[in-house]
């Protein structure tokens, strides 16, 4: 019993070893056969770094609104008489736009009235009576306080009378009515909106670390999805930044003479910085960003052979971005030769030829 397990382990250990050995034999074979290959090099795109006057400019979205816009609503409620406005209509300060009924008013203001020519005419009566000092002080007194609660109370109805008319609080361009004649409106029902068109404001907002390039009186130039472009000034700044989104908000003033900007558009924002001199951009083509931070891959000759090229993963710091650029403020020099396209096949070292080599090689096979 003894020696036939002793037979099956030493079978066992036997059979163990020669799968080892096998598996070591085969990942050596492997490694030879590969370790005589080189990789393919990878055709590139390039483009030399070379400082020059780099114009930064801070970009963001904006929504358009009117400089003076509002909501107009009915400040006393009743019977709409008169609207006298259509959509979209040009209105003057001062111009009546609704009339609500006030007959109610009128007949308590005529009221009113009679009790203060009444008021006065006591108030005269015992004054003459005083003078001859038949009256007390006390009536005069009295008559004057009368007179002057009439009088007070004709002002009161003549202010409930002119809420019922309706102005256009500035000139502008009024919206579609939403008021009809003959309807009852409750105090506070809206009639239309009236916007001043002549002049407009766009807010945006931009990250907190670029508050420092901002103040005021600085030129914006915003451009609407339309391609209708307008410039103006930035008028004011949040001091206080938002704590949870960490962006500032911005306020710029605008001229809209042609009326081709409408509030509530979404426009892009442009606000130029002062020029600066030698400064290196790249196409933002060249930078990858990853978790360990943004990289660019810089083509240099290969250690063991100057002739051929390879790929050099190179950390960059970034700046501002303008249209396809973006500014390179360390990490790259003058005269470094970056991808541009092409870096999704590379890897540090990786060989590499540049594609005006490989077309001309190409060219050169043909002939």
């Amino acid at each position: 019993m003894i020696k036939r397990l002793v037979i099956a382990i030493i079978l066992l250990a036997a059979i163990a070893g020669g799968v080892i050995w096998f598996n070591l034999f085969r990942d050596n074979m492997i490694a030879q056969i590969f370790s005589g290959r080189t990789a393919p090099a990878v055709p590139v795109a390039t483009v030399e770094a070379t400082p020059g006057e780099w114009v930064p400019a801070l970009e963001a979205i904006g929504t358009i609104y009117a400089a003076r816009g509002i909501e107009l609503s009915v400040e006393a409620g009743g019977v709409v008489e008169a609207v006298n406005f259509e959509g979209n209509d040009k209105v003057e300060e001062g111009q009546i736009l609704v009339r609500i009924s006030d007959s109610i008013e009128l007949a308590q203001k005529n009221a009113a009235e009679a009790r203060a020519n009444l008021a006065r005419q006591s108030l005269d009566r015992v004054q003459s009576l005083g003078e001859r000092g038949v009256a007390a002080d006390a009536s005069v007194q009295e008559a004057q306080a009368n007179l002057s609660a009439a009088t007070a109370d004709v002002e009161r109805i003549q202010a409930q009378i002119d809420q019922k008319v309706i102005r256009a609080p500035f000139s502008g361009e009024i919206g579609i009515p939403e008021v009809e004649i003959g309807e009852f409106v409750a105090p506070g029902a809206p009639i239309a909106t009236l916007q001043d068109l002549s002049m407009l404001r766009v807010e945006f907002s931009l990250p907190e670390q670029q508050r420092p390039r901002l103040s005021i009186g600085q030129s914006v130039t915003v451009t609407s999805e339309e391609g209708v472009r307008a410039e103006g000034r930035i008028t004011a700044i949040e001091p206080r930044i938002d704590p949870v989104t960490r962006l500032v908000s911005v306020r710029a003033e605008l001229e809209n003479p042609q009326g081709r900007l409408n509030p509530g558009q979404f426009v892009r924002v442009r606000i130029a910085l002062p020029a600066q001199d030698g400064v290196i951009a790249l196409p933002q083509t060249a930078v990858v960003t990853s978790l360990y931070g943004d990289y660019v891959y810089a083509v240099r000759p290969a250690e063991d052979d100057s002739e051929s090229l390879v790929a050099r993963q190179v950390f960059v710091r970034t700046g501002l971005r303008q249209d396809t650029l973006v500014e390179v403020t360390e990490g790259v020099k003058a005269g470094d030769l970056i991808v541009t396209a092409g870096q999704n096949r590379l890897s540090n070292g990786s060989p590499v030829t540049l594609e005006e080599e490989t077309e001309a090689a190409d060219a050169g096979d043909a002939q």
